[in-house]
């Protein structure tokens, strides 16, 4: 009986909080706690809101120039209204969004359809950034034969597919239809810790899905493809292949070649 009042503090407190928050969340439809003057209140709204609305625009500076500053402001109120973050890091944050974009956004008809895809496409470079997945070098020949032995793609290497020009979207060119073909890119960060975007055609990006699987050398490979674009000489597939597999170990998006 005596823990009683504590108990009911406890809750009163709890109850502040949640008001408090709903209130920065979503301002024009939920009243601020009781007693608070607005003034104040004022203030943490426009901290919340503002430090958000600054964090992601870091990480997603060509979303929001060509959707525009008005939108782009609905954009992080819905964010803070509808979805609910699992993580207490900011640079987890711009994650939360794209899964609030794909998810609570992904029916509303007023935005451009590449929206989602353009967010991702430059998420990815933050995510690239971040990554410290690194490979055990460990039996890898840097030097390798790419042709008889098995090519070993680096973890910091990317194939990524869009239905939209992702790369080109900008003020001037905003597309309202997907691309007639899928867009292919790949993305890197070489050992400066540079992070590179290169667009790549249908085959290279199959040569890459096919060394994802790490068990075929690279002459394997490259007959595989062969046979899927339907040649019966695979000598010049080969020979155009094995340039390609050169250059992306030239631009370190393979570390080299294990046994086969």
């Amino acid at each position: 009986l005596k823990e009683a009042p504590l108990v009911s503090d406890r809750k009163r407190f709890q109850d502040l909080q949640f008001d408090f928050a709903a209130h920065i969340r979503n301002p024009q439809n939920t009243p601020p706690p009781a007693d608070i003057e607005d003034r104040r209140m004022a203030i943490y709204r426009d901290l919340f809101f503002n430090n958000l609305s600054s964090l992601l625009s870091g990480t997603f500076p060509v979303l929001k120039k060509v959707i525009g500053q008005s939108a782009w402001e609905g954009l992080i109120r819905d964010f803070m209204i509808e979805h609910r973050c699992h993580t207490p890091y900011f640079h987890q944050v711009s994650e939360e969004f794209l899964a609030y974009l794909q998810q609570a956004r992904a029916s509303n008809n007023d935005d451009p359809p590449y929206l989602f895809e353009l967010a991702h496409y430059e998420w990815v470079e933050l995510a690239m950034t971040l990554e410290d997945d690194l490979e055990d070098l460990s039996g890898v020949n840097p030097s390798g034969d790419l042709l008889e032995e098995i090519p070993v793609l680096s973890p910091l290497a990317w194939r990524l597919g869009y239905h939209f020009a992702v790369h080109r979207i900008s003020v001037d060119y905003q597309p309202t239809e997907p691309e007639e073909q899928p867009v292919h890119l790949l993305i890197n960060r070489d050992d400066n810790d540079k992070v590179n975007f290169t667009e790549i055609n249908p085959v290279t990006a199959r040569l890459l899905e096919l060394m994802e699987e790490d068990q075929f050398t690279g002459k394997e490979i490259l007959k595989k493809i062969a046979a899927e674009l339907g040649e019966q000489d695979s000598v010049s597939t080969i020979t155009a292949g094995e340039k390609i597999l050169t250059r992306l170990r030239d631009s370190q998006v393979i570390l080299g070649t294990r046994n086969a």
